[in-house]
């Protein structure tokens, strides 16, 4: 089966990846921008309630501590920064348990309920695209104190530089309030929100970025929430938000092709998790899961951040059966799978 990586073979080979890593590595640091699916835990520090710094998130995560990731444990960045021979956590830039010592070698500005429209950030009061920026600048100017300019440079340009944003802007924003939709068509703010990743993009490759993975949107419709309110159709995917999330991720794979040629240096890399992701959905007893029509946290249908907590008695016992975590985000097998193939078929260029 061409996606199934999550056998003894596929493991195999991402452990040789990771030795290879470790032995000749060309990426001294993993530098996350993003939304939840990314964020390690910056919305601790912020008047918000999109957080997840209690248990049970968190219970399979090293010394069992709810970080801040919307997970059971790990989450994507962390095991691409372990399979390039890196630290296996990406500490979230605003956590103050670490320091510049710690980010020189991977650091995480992504904030949880973001996206690329500042109207999305607003909806949660999170932190906003351009004001990760702002926090990366600034990041900048500590590790030249730290490291040097020389070296500090060299990181900067030899990163790897992993987006991950865009699903609120349509699940949170578009399609939940009215402002939006009064102003575009589905397909004119799929082309609004492309302008804004090109901007940022540009803006990130003039402050010395080369490396770039940007990964598009999930099959959205296939996440337990969107299952749930899916009444009409037995609670199946809203293939609607599924085919917008591909139309949507074909503009990006465009953009991408466009800057790699006008960017001097830039190495953007369309990552794709959208096919790796639904064939886990279609077929999860392939990658050793059982449930995925809901997540583990609490009834697993609309639990999410502060409605899965450690008093929901429904709460299942292993969340390595569920392809969900809780009713918007992948459990930790799930985001390992789907990193294990994005390092093997996108990544690896950088290795």
């Amino acid at each position: 089966m061409a996606y199934n990586i999550y056998t003894p073979w596929g493991c195999f080979l991402i452990q040789i990846l990771i030795l290879f890593a470790k032995s000749s590595a060309k990426v001294p640091a993993v530098i996350v921008f993003g939304d939840s699916s990314v964020d390690s835990g910056n919305n601790n520090q912020i008047p918000t309630i999109a957080r997840s710094n209690f248990q049970p998130y968190g219970r399979d995560f090293l010394g069992g501590v709810a970080t801040g990731r919307f997970s059971n444990g790990r989450i994507s960045p962390d095991f691409i920064s372990e399979a390039f021979g890196l630290k296996p956590t990406i500490p979230a830039y605003l956590d103050p348990m670490y320091d510049i010592s710690d980010f020189a070698t991977g650091v995480c500005f992504a904030s949880a309920g973001t996206g690329y429209d500042n109207a999305t950030s607003d909806v949660l009061n999170v932190i906003p695209l351009w004001k990760e920026v702002e926090y990366y600048k600034d990041y900048q100017t500590k590790l030249r104190a730290y490291a040097g300019s020389k070296k500090a440079n060299e990181i900067l340009r030899e990163a790897l530089y992993l987006i991950s944003i865009g699903t609120n802007d349509f699940l949170e924003n578009y399609y939940a309030l009215l402002e939006r939709r009064m102003q575009f068509t589905p397909q004119q703010y799929q082309d609004f929100l492309v302008g804004l990743a090109q901007n940022f993009i540009k803006e990130l490759h003039s402050l010395g970025a080369r490396k770039i993975s940007l990964t598009g949107l999930p099959p959205m419709g296939c996440l337990p929430l969107e299952r749930t309110n899916n009444i009409l159709e037995d609670n199946g995917c809203m293939e609607g938000y599924n085919i917008l999330a591909l139309e949507f991720n074909g503009k990006l794979k465009t953009l991408v092709s466009k800057m790699n040629k006008e960017l001097p240096g830039l190495q953007l890399v369309s990552a794709n998790a959208y096919d790796i992701f639904l064939h886990i959905i279609r077929k999860p007893s392939v990658y050793g899961f059982e449930v995925t029509e809901q997540g583990c946290c609490g009834t697993g249908r609309f639990e999410m951040g502060s409605l899965c907590d450690l008093y929901n008695r429904f709460t299942c016992t292993d969340a390595n059966k569920y392809v969900f975590w809780d009713s918007f985000h992948p459990s930790q097998k799930t985001s390992q799978i789907i990193s294990n193939h994005l390092v093997k078929n996108y990544l690896a260029k950088f290795l």
